[in-house]
């Protein structure tokens, strides 16, 4: 069996958004499933108060499954996994981390080698401290608009999980553009953002759990508000 992850967006009805983030799935409930990650989605760079930050219609899923076959019969039998299928995923291959998550153990620093011109999936989970929240505000902020708006992205969001896990998931058309804008290289305006923060958390952290995971796209199914070919295709 060859460990697969994937990154489901789907539009719901609330009830069903709520119920999917207070009553997660696990492996207990479904065969195969080794990690799921709900959240409501939210617009990178929105105002703090704005419908934007918390969208309990629009669900975000990262999860990791011990094979595809197991991602697929959760997709086909079980009732969220049902609603997730009628959106978009993009199943993916590991390949980096910095720093861990108690919930993924065991994940080596690297597997295996990329080329700098394919494209690259990257996500972010954080648990918060909820006292450094004013500070992440205030340093995320710039961070979240500089890859909403990066012209190496082709998808960009968050998602929210009340009270304290935030992540982000970005879709790049190559590993090169997604480490230029990491160390501030990038051809665009204040290309220092990210690394500005990443000093300032450095100094103190704002998080209780923090890692971002490097992926490769394996496939991609569905549409996300009416997009197809939404993974670049490797050059």
């Amino acid at each position: 069996m060859v460990t697969v992850y994937s990154v489901h967006l789907a539009e719901l009805p609330p009830r069903v958004t709520a119920r999917a983030l207070t009553r997660q799935p696990s492996g207990r409930t479904v065969a195969g499933l080794a990690h799921f990650e709900p959240l409501a989605q939210m617009r990178l760079g929105a105002p703090t108060l704005s419908p934007d930050r918390l969208q309990l219609t629009r669900l975000a899923v990262f999860a990791q499954w011990s094979d595809e076959s197991a991602l697929d019969r959760f997709l086909r039998e079980d009732t969220l996994g049902r609603h997730l299928a009628d959106g978009w995923h993009v199943r993916l291959e590991f390949l980096r981390r910095w720093s861990t998550l108690a919930a993924l153990p065991g994940l080596p620093v690297r597997a295996g080698d990329w080329d700098p011109d394919e494209p690259v999936v990257a996500v972010t989970v954080a648990r918060m401290r909820m006292r450094e929240v004013p500070r992440f505000l205030h340093w995320g902020k710039p961070v979240e608009r500089l890859v909403r708006d990066h012209p190496g992205t082709t998808l960009a969001l968050a998602g929210l999980r009340p009270p304290r896990t935030i992540a982000t998931f970005s879709v790049w058309r190559s590993v090169r553009e997604m480490e230029e804008m990491v160390h501030g290289g990038s051809a665009v305006q204040q290309p220092q953002r990210h690394a500005a923060a990443m000093v300032e958390r450095d100094r103190r952290d704002f998080h209780h759990e923090f890692a971002t995971f490097r992926f490769r796209p394996i496939s991609e199914h569905g549409a996300w508000q009416g997009r197809t070919g939404i993974v670049p295709r490797a050059r």
